[in-house]
């Protein structure tokens, strides 16, 4: 099938005991037994969910990964993964890594006894100087958040697989979602999502999942799913499923507007940068087309005043709302340094003040320009 009738149907059959077309909420913590050890396929809540079911079976038919695992949060799928590692294992993650990713690395992970390098992941030189004798995983975005870097994904599994035999290449993919780009075909091991953004869709849920073809990996992830137990409930899979169906449709339009803002704000002298990956200017423009299908719907850019600018336009905006998280079907504005990478602050990896990040919604595409338009005068 298709992705777009995947994204309808994969996991979704009619509920049997009543021919629901909608996958039910199954707002049940437990589930009767037939006799000591006998059940239908479920025990408990935490371990297992019919409604957590149909959602990890369509997130591992639309990455075409062989398994899904669905948490309460990106970050508690994050630290899901991390936790495959043991003290003294070496992480090399990007330099332009989100800002929570970030914390849970530096201010937690690392006083287990893990330890964490930084490069830029769209050069692949700079990971292979990163690996260490010990490293047992690479964590990287593309495009990542919030410069938007495109990494080489094919490239960076080839090297890992060939430098590094038994390491894990893991890839969030959040932003490019699997409608735009699958990194397991690519040669990732892991995809992590934070189902909060695009796959949910509406800015009514939080939740993050994992994607894997390894039944080893999977077999792992799922023993950690259940023993530390950061599962999504019923009505959030029920949500994230609801917002699947329409993935493929409101990516499109995602990227359609977000292509004529950065066209839009590339042509205004206020304008000192714009980044998105397939605009022109992009440093990676030429693989970001040849890797995902279109360049999505985040937008960042720079105003020629710097950072007093950049504040004064984020909170002129009426369209754009000023607020963190991004994937909504409406437009959202944030200053990075500030918002949601704050945790960076002082670090080598640090954004820079005046950056500005957009989330491209839904919205009339003219509707959203006249909006930076206005915004842009206080720049």
């Amino acid at each position: 099938m298709k992705f777009e009738t995947q994204a309808i149907h994969a996991g979704q059959d009619p509920d049997p005991a009543s021919g629901a077309l909608m996958t039910p909420i199954y707002q049940t913590s437990t589930f009767a037994q037939q006799g000591v050890g006998r059940h239908r396929g479920y025990e408990y809540a935490r371990t297992g969910n019919p409604t957590r079911t149909a959602l990890e079976a369509c997130l591992a038919a639309l990455e075409g990964g062989a398994h899904g695992l669905a948490f309460a949060s990106g970050m508690a799928a994050t630290d899901t993964v991390l936790r495959l590692l043991a003290p003294g294992d070496h992480v090399v993650a990007g330099r332009d890594v989100y800002g929570g990713t970030y914390r849970l690395f530096e201010r937690v992970l690392k006083g287990y006894g893990l330890e964490f390098s930084y490069a830029d992941t769209a050069q692949l030189g700079d990971i292979e100087s990163a690996l260490r004798p010990n490293t047992r995983l690479v964590w990287l975005e593309t495009p990542s958040n919030p410069h938007l870097r495109i990494s080489d994904l094919r490239a960076v599994a080839d090297l890992m697989h060939r430098a590094r035999p038994g390491a894990w290449l893991a890839v969030d993919n959040t932003f490019a979602t699997p409608y735009l780009q699958r990194p397991l075909e690519l040669g990732a091991d892991l995809v992590i999502h934070s189902t909060t953004k695009y796959l949910g869709g509406h800015s009514d849920v939080v939740g993050g999942a994992v994607v894997v073809r390894s039944s080893e990996l999977h077999d792992r992830l799922a023993f950690l799913q259940n023993a530390v137990g950061a599962v999504p409930g019923p009505l959030d899979c029920f949500l994230v499923l609801r917002g699947i169906k329409t993935l493929a449709v409101r990516m499109d339009r995602h990227a359609q507007n977000a292509a004529a803002v950065a066209e839009y704000l590339a042509a205004q002298p206020q304008a000192e940068r714009v980044i998105y990956p397939f605009h022109a200017s992009h440093p990676q423009h030429d693989l970001a087309r040849r890797q995902m299908r279109n360049g999505g719907g985040m937008v960042s850019f720079t105003l020629r005043g710097g950072a007093a600018a950049a504040l004064r336009a984020v909170e002129r905006t009426r369209v754009f709302t000023l607020a963190e998280s991004l994937g909504g079907v409406e437009s959202l504005i944030e200053i990075p340094a500030a918002m949601t990478h704050a945790s960076t602050a002082g670090s080598p990896i640090a954004v820079e003040p005046g950056l500005i990040r957009l989330s491209v919604g839904l919205e009339n595409v003219e509707d959203l320009i006249a909006d930076l338009q206005q915004a842009l005068q206080a720049g």
